[in-house]
């Protein structure tokens, strides 16, 4: 590795499983110190033996303003200070029609999804502003901007996370401070296949991402399904003084899915590839 964070102090919430440990693990490899947060203790804790003394693990529910700020503060605490913060963490929600939607499951879709994000930056941006740097990175997701591919209080909670980066982005760029969002398409994590490690364990999970994995591997234009390496990639850019000038973005990293129609799949496509007669 290129060693593009090295020195840097960041916290991953949702770092236990999928695109949390993907970019846990590229964040160490590039230099950084990570505090792994997740409400899954067994495989948090095994992670951050894995990656040493690099890395920690703090139990954190994102939708307790004090879980996340404490999480915040065992960054300064350990390494003192804070350059990157990824709001990861994240679930499916609430499912079903809307007339059969609980307003708790309203509120916890929420809490988790949108306020999680609030908690973060809110907690962050006070350490970032001091240093006069930083950069804030949230995970959004295709359902942001297109309906019908998500539950309903997903998509609405991942479109809002697209909007409070633009405008924390705004506010905080007066002090240096970078605020993107990443959007995943189909990604083959165990929140894909509606699993949590710590609930079904490492089997069944694994079956089911790779169930994931085969369905969706043809709706991208880009014929295969998307990994947690491949959001972690785009998370480390952002992370990294390679997006200096870069703050305000929502960025799609789903195979070419929100393009279109894949072109092998459209009616004319056959036609436009059928050879001339004769030739």
């Amino acid at each position: 590795m290129s060693g593009r964070l090295q020195g840097l102090v960041s916290v991953v919430t949702g770092g236990a499983s999928g695109i949390g440990a993907a970019t846990v693990r590229r964040f160490v490899a590039e230099g950084a110190k990570v505090v792994i947060c997740d409400i899954q203790d067994a495989p948090g804790e095994a992670l951050a033996a894995e990656l040493g003394p690099h890395a920690v693990f703090r139990h954190t529910n994102v939708a307790l303003e004090n879980d996340v700020a404490a999480a915040i503060g065992t960054a300064v605490d350990t390494w003192g200070r804070l350059d990157v913060l990824f709001n990861n963490a994240g679930f499916g929600g609430a499912s079903g029609p809307l007339d059969e939607t609980s307003s708790d499951e309203y509120d916890t879709t929420m809490d988790v999804l949108l306020k999680s994000v609030f908690f973060g930056i809110k907690h962050a941006s006070p350490i970032m502003k001091q240093q006069r740097s930083g950069s804030i990175i949230s995970t959004a997701s295709m359902c942001s901007f297109t309906a019908g591919v998500g539950n309903h209080l997903y998509s609405v909670a991942k479109a809002g996370v697209v909007m409070l980066t633009k405008t924390a982005a705004l506010e905080l760029a007066e002090w240096g401070i970078r605020v993107n969002a990443v959007c995943p398409g189909y990604i083959a994590t165990p929140l894909a296949g509606g699993v949590r490690l710590a609930a079904d364990g490492e089997e069944k999970t694994q079956a089911r991402v790779e169930k994931s994995r085969q369905r969706t591997a043809a709706k991208q234009p880009l014929a295969r399904t998307g990994e947690a390496e491949d959001v972690a990639a785009l998370a480390l850019f952002f992370a990294s003084s390679d997006s200096e000038w870069i703050t305000g973005t929502a960025q799609m990293v789903d195979g070419g899915i929100m393009a279109g129609t894949p072109w092998r799949e459209q009616p004319f496509y056959i036609t436009q590839h059928r050879p001339m007669d004769g030739r």
